[in-house]
C-alpha cells in the first residue's frame, strides 16, 4: 500500500511502511468491510443517478454541448445551469434579470442620509453580499468560477486574480459567477459558441488604450501621429511614434 502513496508521502515511504505494517482483528476487518459495502453503494447510486439526469439531458444535447465549452463548467455544471434556468433565455428580459435571478448580482447598503426622500446622490454606497436568488444555481457557478481560474490562457483566470488583489477570493468568484452566467445568457440565446478572449486580454486592452490616449494628447498638441508596432516589444511598449 506505501507504493500507493502521492506527493510528499513518496519522501515519508519509510514511515508509511512502518504504520502499516501489522494485523486486523476479525472485527476490524468486518467494519472494514461494512463500510466499504457503504462506499460501494453510495458509488453505485450516484452512477444510477448521474444515468437518469444524462438521460433526461438527452433532448438539450446542444445545449450542453455548447455550455461545456465555457471554462470551468463540466457537464455536471452545465446540467445544474439548464435545470434551473431552462434553454429559453427569452423568459428573462435581459441578461440583468437572469444574474439578479441567479443570486450573482452584488447588494448595495445605502446610507440612511440617501434614503431620505429618495435623494440616493447625497447617501453613500457600500457593497454588501450578494442578493438573494437562487442558491443551487450560485453555488454551481462559483464552483465553476474557482475551476475557471486555474485554467491556463483563460479570460477568467485573469480577471479572477486582478478581482481577487483587491476584493477578496470569495467576491471574485461571484464576479466571475455573475460573467458565467451573463456569457451563458448570451450563447444560449442566439446559439453562439464560447469565444476565448486569452488571458492577456488585459495587457493587450490596456496598451491599445493608453496608445490610444497618448495619441490623443500628440494631435491636441497639433503633431500627427503614425503608431507602427514593434516586433519584440514588451507590452507596456508595444508601440513605437
Amino acid at each position: 500500500m506505501s507504493k500507493l502513496a502521492c506527493g510528499h508521502l513518496r519522501k515519508k515511504r519509510g514511515q508509511l511502511i512502518e504504520a502499516l505494517a501489522g494485523e486486523l482483528a476479525t472485527h476490524q476487518r468486518q467494519l472494514l468491510a461494512m463500510q466499504l459495502a457503504r462506499v460501494e453503494a453510495d458509488e453505485a447510486d450516484i452512477a444510477a443517478l448521474d444515468r437518469q439526469i444524462k438521460e433526461r439531458l438527452i433532448p438539450h444535447a446542444a445545449q450542453l454541448e455548447l455550455l461545456i465549452t465555457i471554462p470551468g463548467i463540466d457537464w455536471v455544471v452545465a446540467a445544474t445551469v439548464i435545470a434551473e434556468i431552462g434553454v429559453d433565455m427569452s423568459v428573462f428580459p435581459s441578461h440583468r434579470h437572469l444574474a439578479a435571478w441567479g443570486g450573482t448580482c452584488p447588494g448595495n447598503n445605502e446610507s440612511p442620509t440617501g434614503q431620505a426622500r429618495g435623494l440616493k446622490a447625497h447617501g453613500k454606497h457600500r457593497p454588501s453580499g450578494a442578493r438573494k436568488g437562487n442558491s443551487y444555481l450560485r453555488t454551481a457557478l462559483c464552483n465553476a468560477a474557482i475551476a475557471a481560474s486555474r485554467e491556463r490562457g483563460c479570460f477568467y483566470k485573469a480577471k479572477y486574480y486582478r478581482l481577487k488583489s483587491r476584493r477578496g477570493g470569495g467576491r471574485a468568484a461571484l464576479a466571475i459567477a455573475h460573467k458565467l452566467l451573463v456569457c451563458i445568457d448570451h450563447m444560449l440565446s442566439g446559439n453562439t459558441a464560447y469565444r476565448e478572449l486569452g488571458e492577456d486580454y488585459f495587457d493587450i486592452r490596456d496598451t491599445q488604450r493608453a496608445a490610444r490616449r497618448y495619441v490623443r494628447r500628440l494631435q491636441d498638441l497639433g503633431f500627427t501621429v503614425v503608431l507602427e508596432r514593434l516586433q519584440q516589444a514588451q507590452p507596456q511598449a508595444a508601440y513605437a511614434l
